[in-house]
């Protein structure tokens, strides 16, 4: 009877134990949002636009001021987010699209996305919003780690109304196809709080990537946001009060999605991360600071983006950090958090130290930069970027030199040293030719060239 006693009673404790472990795993919802200005949220030094959502989030959070998206355009950035390596590495060195000819990417199928990983740790996985990579029915979403999908399979859309390109509809519930109305956006934002809802009755913690596709073109705001941005700056362009009105609205939309948490009652125990995929685009009225060039460019306004971690009692809110981060980073981090290892080649390093007010542990290594890319531009060819430490090389055209910059003593990449500091151009090139025979080893194009757009 004793024994029996002393087992139930182990038995409870254990219980106990294990449901105070569940109850601590916090919650992570990964923001990323399309084409998003290094200058274009009020805490990044707007002075022409609002965002208190975003803005809270610094508030509140710790603000990266040199974070870097691993690509200056769309799908290899979030190859690098679900993947934790280099793009090129993982087959996706460009932007995947419709038709094979002006396509530049296929993402392995033996890659562990962070969707499979984290499901290790026992979360419920979900992807709300933008894939773009891949749209054949084996990369779809959940074929690749998330257990629920509702979005966009595609690149950028024609319409955000309509929800189609080149006249193909690539909205998804699931693997079902779904003809909804209403703003991209506002979609978005909805089915990520209906989802919330839900997972607040789970006993499982949750994984949310929620993946917005504004501020990419077209620029389409509603209409009512475009007027209140005309009133209150009449002296704006038609061309930046739109985009304005874009990033505002959206804004609102993550927003309403940090209401939601903290009605539900997750608030407290979810880690909030928001990024960009990349730099803003500059012909559309984007803002990208004191940053050179923007959207394409391996120069800084390219690459650099606005990124803000919270973690409730755990970041000190309205911490700022210099140390350097890109978006494979953010793969082992979400491990970390979650209390899983990582045991598998990856390229990014966790950002935990630095949450924790510390440096990271590997503060000086190399970064690299690729980019694969179709049409009289790029004619299928690549350009490159490698920073290491205060220097940086690049390559922002194959038709043109590669050129060296200071980016400490000139962040504006104004004054080129290749001929001044050869020695350092000479070092670096090296090591960006060993890092572009990694990325050639790997397969990039689909096994079967064929039209494979879903209809």
């Amino acid at each position: 009877m004793k024994t029996k006693l002393l087992s139930i009673f182990f038995t409870a404790i254990c219980l106990a134990t294990s449901n105070s472990n569940a109850a601590d795993t916090p919650n992570i919802l990964a923001i990323m949002v399309d084409d998003l200005g290094y200058g274009d949220l009020s805490s990044y030094g707007a002075k022409d636009l609002s965002t208190p959502a975003v803005d809270g989030l610094v508030t509140e959070g710790l603000k990266f001021i040199n974070f870097y998206a691993n690509c200056p355009v769309c799908s290899p950035s979030r190859a690098s987010f679900i993947s934790g390596r280099y793009p090129e590495l993982v087959g996706v060195p460009g932007v995947i699209r419709t038709y094979p000819q002006d396509s530049w990417g296929y993402l392995q199928k033996d890659v562990i996305t962070i969707g499979h990983k984290i499901k290790q740790a026992g979360y419920q996985t979900a992807l709300i919003g933008k894939w773009h990579l891949g749209l054949t029915e084996e990369h779809w979403p959940n074929n690749r780690g998330f257990d629920h999908f509702h979005g966009w399979l595609g690149d950028m859309m024609d319409d955000y109304y309509k929800h189609e390109r080149h006249g193909i509809g690539y909205m998804r519930l699931n693997e079902k196809k779904i003809l909804p109305t209403g703003h991209a956006t506002d979609l978005f934002t909805k089915w990520t709080c209906d989802y919330l809802h839900n997972a607040k009755s789970s006993e499982e913690p949750f994984f949310l990537f929620l993946a917005y596709n504004a501020p990419h073109t077209p620029i389409q705001p509603p209409q009512d946001w475009y007027e209140k941005v005309k009133q209150r700056h009449p002296e704006m362009s038609d061309k930046r009060a739109k985009l304005v009105a874009l990033i505002e609205h959206m804004d609102h939309g993550i927003g309403q999605v940090l209401e939601c948490l903290k009605a539900t009652g997750l608030e407290s125990n979810t880690v909030v991360i928001f990024t960009s995929d990349n730099g803003g685009q500059i012909n559309v009225g984007a803002n990208n600071g004191p940053l050179r060039d923007g959207k394409q460019s391996m120069y800084e306004g390219g690459l650099r983006v606005p990124t803000v971690i919270r973690w409730p009692k755990r970041i000190i809110p309205g911490s700022i950090t210099d140390q350097r981060a890109l978006t494979m980073d953010l793969y082992p981090t979400i491990c970390e958090i979650a209390g899983i290892g990582v045991n598998h080649e990856i390229d990014g390093i966790s950002l935990l130290p630095v949450l924790e007010g510390g440096t990271l542990n590997n503060p000086n290594r190399n970064l690299f930069f690729h980019r694969r890319e179709g049409n009289l531009r790029y004619q299928g060819l690549i350009t490159n970027a490698l920073i290491q430490g205060d220097w940086k090389l690049l390559h922002n055209s194959p038709f043109e030199p590669l050129e060296l910059y200071n980016i400490k003593s000139d962040p504006q990449e104004r004054t080129e040293l290749s001929d001044v500091n050869r020695g350092k151009f000479n070092e670096l090139s090296r090591l960006l030719r060993i890092q572009i025979q990694r990325g050639g080893a790997v397969p990039w194009q689909a096994p079967v060239r064929k039209d494979v757009a879903p209809r």
